[in-house]
């Protein structure tokens, strides 16, 4: 009797798995799947996400368990059924009448769900009651409905894993979190990527084919209901299954290889979207490798000449007040410039600006989010576990590049093409003193062409002339920092700019249109007056693409940069290893600031420089000095990578170096500390 019970969950169940083995197929096979499997890894790879799944499916399918233990006909009966009938209704009348009522004081829309959820329920109970001829068809109508819902959620999220591993290369991770949070950006960003009619007809369709089949296996179960010793029965071994899943799922999680896409691919992309979910900031001091908090700062400071964290920058020359556009490029990694070996000519202006350019050859960034390069532009720290400083409920008021300009008299702004709200950048920069300028600040005749990132590059170029002509007329300086957008997916442009068309959704050409935009600011800007009093900084905010054999791929988070100003900046190239959070003080050095630095960044020219770099995930904080990668995880985890040859060579512990070991922990736990007490605040 108790196997019949559990049909619609075996079925559900089968299904769930073999589409689950299905993706980690095509997972295998997929061209972001840089590294390689043996037959044994591959059957290992398969146990375990097997495993998983049946797991997380366990706890999944809770909600089809509370819907099954509710199935009754003895409700229906007087006057219990009355009773029940009475109380939605007057639950519904609650929260329909009553002003503040709990629903209410939750804010958003749970009092509209609320109110239609009960609403409907009431009527569905209420037909149910008073036609009982015809109880059966409408429960088997709600059944179907259950059904469907869940194959279809199945399916979407099978398909959803699918785009999330072809964009990054991995499970669902904060990206995803964020996406679930910035729908409008996600949803337009799918709509103008994907041909998303068929997708969409594919999935509806798949989704009626499948629950069609279960529910005509399983329909007449619902003509013999469990009494209620069966339905405790069937309870507590649900509850002692779930207990389980909710203990063993963690331990699945932390069963970790040397290979990154095998424990990418034998994971469940639910719990990781649950831990990310619950996860926006990693306290460093329960997960990381820790030494002495006064050693460790002692052993970071080192690095400057005052061993301080607030120190003073001093030049023996003028200040230069010079105007300053720092222009961090979307998704622009090195390997797209013709200077790296690319041979698609497809960033022409900035290979030439290169040329004539203080160029910074061998720069990494420090994470592959837009939000981790403007930290890095805007807050010079190594990036730390996490989330960035941006999107935390702490990131105002803190020591800025713009707190910098300020004290010397700047007019300080950020310009975006989108919707500053968006990755939290609104909150961040205006409780940092920046004026912002964003799409709110466009009038429709100034927009030739936008995306759901924002206005095409072109147009905020554009935008971008004027606001500099008129702070230029103020009589003081200006620093304006402008985060482009057109080199995101779906890459759609104006037509006609370029070779490639606008509509062809390529990588290549939101590179090139890009390359182009910039070429339109530097033609507008020679023709202004403030142009030759001008200091051009052009960085890319993170890679195209973070996926590769190894935690952080060292090639993934090499970027370009250089340093322009016509007449003041001698055309260089900088070799030595260096950071993103260099690039601001460096400037600064340029033009001979004096000023009290919390910056954890250095001048590149400085005598006591070291070249170094900081490169991280969310999770992964990597360290990079004297040809080695020091990478730290979560659970005290430690591994270095030898960066001699091509490629990056993973050391036994037995040879570890372990002055980078200490380095590595010293300059994460220190910042993480100082950001923790608020000392790097100005």
């Amino acid at each position: 009797m108790y196997s019949k019970k559990i049909k619609p969950f075996l079925y559900l169940g089968i299904f769930y798995l073999i589409l689950s083995l299905i993706v980690r197929v095509i997972f295998f096979f997929h061209p972001i799947t840089t590294a390689s499997f043996g037959f044994f890894e591959i059957i290992k790879v398969l146990l375990i996400g097997t495993v998983n799944d049946i797991f997380v499916f366990i706890l999944a399918s809770s909600l089809l368990a509370i819907y099954f233990l509710f199935l009754s006909n003895s409700k229906y009966q007087k006057p219990y059924g009355y009773i029940i009938l009475g109380v939605l209704v007057l639950l519904f009348l609650y929260i329909l009448l009553i002003p503040n009522n709990i629903f209410k004081q939750y804010g958003g829309s749970i009092a509209e769900i609320a109110l239609a959820f009960i609403g409907l329920k009431a009527v569905l109970f209420g037909l149910m009651l008073f036609l009982p001829s015809k109880r059966i068809k409408i429960r088997n109508t709600l059944y179907f409905t259950t059904l469907l819902l869940y194959v279809l959620l199945i399916i979407y999220n099978a398909v959803s894993e699918y785009f999330f591993y072809n964009e990054f290369g991995v499970r669902y991770n904060f990206i995803a979190v964020d996406y679930l949070i910035y729908t409008n950006e996600v949803i337009g960003n799918i709509m103008e990527s994907y041909p998303v009619l068929p997708l969409f007809a594919g999935i509806l369709a798949v989704t009626l084919i499948i629950t069609w089949f279960i529910y005509k296996k399983t329909k007449d179960e619902l003509l013999d209901l469990p009494n209620f010793k069966q339905k405790l029965v069937l309870l507590g071994t649900f509850i002692l299954l779930s207990g389980i899943s909710l203990f063993v799922i963690p331990k699945m999680m932390q069963i970790r290889s040397n290979n990154v896409f095998a424990d990418e691919i034998e994971a469940n992309g639910l719990p990781k979207f649950y831990w990310a979910f619950t996860h926006n900031e990693l306290d460093y001091f329960q997960f990381y490798s820790q030494i002495d908090q006064k050693q460790a700062e002692k052993n970071f400071l080192s690095q400057y000449p005052q061993h301080t964290l607030k120190r003073n920058i001093t030049s023996d020359q003028p200040e230069l007040k010079k105007n300053v556009v720092l222009i961090s490029i979307e998704s622009l990694s090195a390997d797209f410039l013709e200077h790296y070996g690319n041979t698609q000519k497809i960033t022409p202006f900035i290979d030439s600006l290169a040329d004539k350019s203080l160029m910074f050859t061998n720069l990494y960034a420090t994470g592959n989010r837009t939000v981790r390069g403007l930290e890095a532009l805007t807050l010079c720290i190594p990036p730390t576990a996490g989330e960035s400083v941006i999107k935390r409920a702490d990131n105002k008021n803190k020591f800025t590049t713009g707190s910098v300009f300020k004290s010397k008299g700047y007019n300080v702004k950020f310009l975006y093409g989108g919707y500053s709200y968006f990755d939290n950048m609104q909150d961040f920069f205006a409780g940092n003193g920046y004026d912002i300028v964003d799409r709110n600040n466009f009038k429709p005749e100034e927009i030739t062409f936008a995306n759901v990132w924002g206005v095409a590059d072109e147009d905020m170029a554009r935008k971008a002339i004027q606001i500099m002509n008129s702070e230029a007329k103020s009589g003081k300086p200006f620093f304006n920092h402008w985060m482009t957008v057109s080199n995101h997916r779906p890459f759609t442009y104006p037509n006609g700019r370029i070779d490639i068309p606008g509509d062809a959704k390529s990588r290549e050409g939101g590179v090139k249109y890009t390359d182009y935009s910039l070429k339109l600011f530097f033609e507008m800007a020679k023709k202004q007056d403030w142009y030759k009093n001008t200091v051009f900084v052009i960085i890319a905010d993170h890679c195209a693409s973070s996926a590769g054999a190894t935690e952080l791929p060292m090639d993934k988070y090499r970027i370009p940069a250089l340093i322009f100003s016509e007449g003041f900046i001698q055309p260089q190239k900088f070799d030595k290893l260096m950071s993103q959070i260099d690039v601001m003080p460096t400037v600064f050095g340029l033009l001979n600031f004096n000023y009290q630095s919390k910056f954890l960044g250095q001048d590149v020219f400085k005598t006591e420089f070291q070249p170094k770099a900081y490169i991280a995930t969310y999770q992964d904080l990597g360290f990079v000095k004297d040809g080695h990668l020091t990478v730290i995880s979560p659970v005290k985890k430690v591994k270095q990578y030898s960066l001699l040859s091509q490629k990056e060579t993973q050391l036994s512990p037995e040879f570890n170096i372990y002055y980078l070991i200490d380095e590595t922990i010293s300059a994460y736990q220190s910042t993480s500390y100082w950001l923790k007490t608020k000392q790097l605040n100005r």
